[in-house]
């Protein structure tokens, strides 16, 4: 190895996170990294600039950027209107959200074929048989039949649903990944936000710190004050629980005619009276964000300072870059949180996992399944 050059396998040992000898060549052929120096053995060698140029690779990989995405992140010159690039990527993002409505439409076929209860799988065991003949059948038939058959077939498996109420947690275990590592408790509450929002890949999303758990039910269950930040995240909270706890619950912008994100953030923005209260909230209460990004960040702003100190914080706002990068800067912040990544959020699922939390300390006092 020469002085100023570092081999394959050093580049990927000072690069890091996971990145092998492998990958390192897939992105040469890819085109993301430039064809590399050779010694006089033949062997590739890496400058310092190569290493950083990777560090970016992995760093953008990292945060969802497929490698076309990266490929014209990287390769932009200061020359390149921003215009330009952002149209690119635009373009990229609608491929993207149209694979998504594809893959969707995928999971919900599957969903209506797996997510049978007991008393749906006589009809599951039904219907694979009629789909395995009706693939063999399209061969020959037209696009059109090949339709109305399908038809025919949910039409055969909804008619099966009006016999009895849908058994939800029968469903729930046929499509829920593996949860063996969670506790019960957290369990409990994946389950519920997955019935509320009906997709079950939220489960990949949902972020509990270290210790979250621990922390609302000791906050719960000494009475601490629940804080929303508007009244309809309020409104959609079980107050029988918490006045059973003995948690007095109240809302940080008291405007009853806020109903949307939008007037929130207005609101919250417009009036300093909302931000002044956020700096006199009681230390050890729960705070439950399901409207407002700014709410959040500015909850967040005010733990860094040490004017606020909360024992647990649910940030669940919804949006498209101010809520993705408060529940970031939560989820770095060192207070107990639950959250869910990107701009997946809102009031319903906040005020779902409160209750959640709520009802497994009435029902389950005694639970320590969320110490392992």
């Amino acid at each position: 190895m020469q002085n100023q050059y570092l081999t394959i396998k050093e580049l990927t040992e000072a690069v890091g996170d996971g990145i092998t000898p492998r990958m390192v060549r897939h992105y040469h052929a890819s085109g993301l990294l430039p064809p590399a120096v050779r010694s006089q053995s033949n062997y590739r060698l890496y400058s310092l600039d190569d290493v950083k140029r990777l560090q970016r690779i992995v760093a953008l990989k990292k945060q969802g950027f497929q490698l076309s995405h990266i490929g014209n992140l990287l390769d932009a010159d200061s020359d390149t209107a921003v215009d330009t690039l952002t149209t690119q990527l635009q373009q990229q993002y609608h491929l993207v959200i149209q694979k998504l409505g594809r893959l969707r439409r995928t999971a919900s076929a599957l969903e209506g074929l797996l997510g049978r209860d007991r008393h749906c799988q006589e009809v599951q065991a039904e219907a694979l048989a009629q789909l395995r003949h009706l693939d063999v059948e399209s061969k020959d038939a037209s696009l059109e039949d090949g339709l109305d058959a399908l038809e025919q077939l949910w039409d055969g498996l909804d008619a099966a649903t009006d016999a009895h109420p849908e058994a939800f947690t029968e469903s729930l275990q046929q499509l829920l990944p593996d949860l063996s590592d969670r506790s019960e408790i957290e369990v409990d509450l994946l389950s519920k936000l997955v019935l509320a929002t009906g997709d079950v890949s939220l489960v990949q999303f949902v972020r509990i710190g270290a210790g979250a758990i621990a922390a609302s039910r000791e906050a719960l269950k000494a009475g601490c004050q629940v804080i929303t930040d508007v009244p309809a995240v309020g409104s959609a909270i079980d107050q029988t629980r918490l006045a059973h706890l003995g948690c007095k619950l109240e809302t940080l912008i008291a405007n009853p005619h806020i109903t949307t994100a939008a007037e929130a953030e207005t609101t919250f923005w417009h009036h300093d009276q909302w931000q002044e209260r956020l700096q006199h909230l009681p230390s050890g209460c729960v705070l439950v964000v399901g409207y407002a990004p700014s709410v959040l960040m500015s909850v967040v702003v005010a733990i860094e300072k040490g004017q606020l100190q909360p024992a647990l914080v649910i940030g669940m706002p919804i949006g498209f870059s101010h809520a993705p990068a408060a529940k970031r800067r939560l989820m770095r912040s060192g207070v107990p949180f639950i959250t869910i990544e990107g701009s997946l959020g809102g009031g319903l699922l906040a005020a779902v996992t409160l209750n959640a939390l709520a009802a497994s300390l009435i029902e389950k006092p005694d639970c320590h399944c969320y110490l392992k």
